[in-house]
């Protein structure tokens, strides 16, 4: 996404290197790392600093941000959810996974794609093309990204919602509304049950666990 805030810090440098040394021990061809948790987790950080890793061991990573592919245009989203209710249509069912596993499907085959992205200023939503033919690796995060289907490494950020409050604030999230919060809850609800499906696991001061 354009004009996003990422707030780096050393913990999302560790839980990225051990992420990063899992990658190289464990390679495959066109390999695809998901990244998945709540609004304001670090999701974005943690995926921008293992694809910054990997290029220094000559792999290079692309990013693709899950937010992207809402359905729903970002200024026409807050009305669209109020009519239709939030507990309705909160969740995957949002995304335009179509246009998602069309893009995954390219970098797969190494072809040039064109896909959404979401200046964050601007609220609109501009087409992105990319060159996947010398990309080695596609990172996708976002609340849901776990979900993506063919996945090779799924993690999940264990801090919730509540966790976060003050991480959103500063990247000039929505606010802190009551449809913010209803909104965060039922997310909260649909991000907590793909945690199952987790092969990592970054804990509440990322500290980083394989599932079993």
């Amino acid at each position: 996404m354009l004009g996003d805030v990422l707030l780096i810090t050393e913990k999302h440098q560790k839980a990225g290197e051990a992420i990063i040394e899992h990658i190289l021990n464990n390679p495959k061809p066109k390999m695809m790392i998901a990244i998945s948790g709540e609004s304001g987790s670090g999701k974005s950080e943690l995926a921008h600093v293992v694809a910054k890793g990997l290029r220094q061991h000559g792999i290079m990573a692309k990013l693709l941000h899950i937010d992207n592919y809402y359905r729903i245009h970002p200024l026409e989203r807050t009305e669209w959810r109020k009519q239709n209710g939030i507990q309705n249509v909160v969740g995957p069912s949002e995304l335009d996974w179509e246009t998602l596993n069309k893009n995954i499907k390219e970098f797969k085959e190494g072809k040039t794609s064109t896909g959404p992205c979401v200046d964050l200023i601007t609220e609109q939503i501009d087409q992105l093309t990319t060159d996947y033919s010398g990309i080695d690796m596609l990172i996708i995060d976002g609340l849901y990204a776990i979900k993506t289907e063919d996945v090779d490494v799924r993690v999940f950020i264990e801090l919730t919602y509540h966790e976060t409050k003050k991480a959103q604030v500063v990247r000039g999230k929505e606010p802190q509304n009551e449809y913010r919060m209803q909104v965060l809850e039922k997310e909260h609800q649909e991000v907590q049950a793909l945690k199952p499906t987790a092969d990592i696991l970054i804990g509440m001061d990322y500290s980083l666990r394989f599932a079993k």
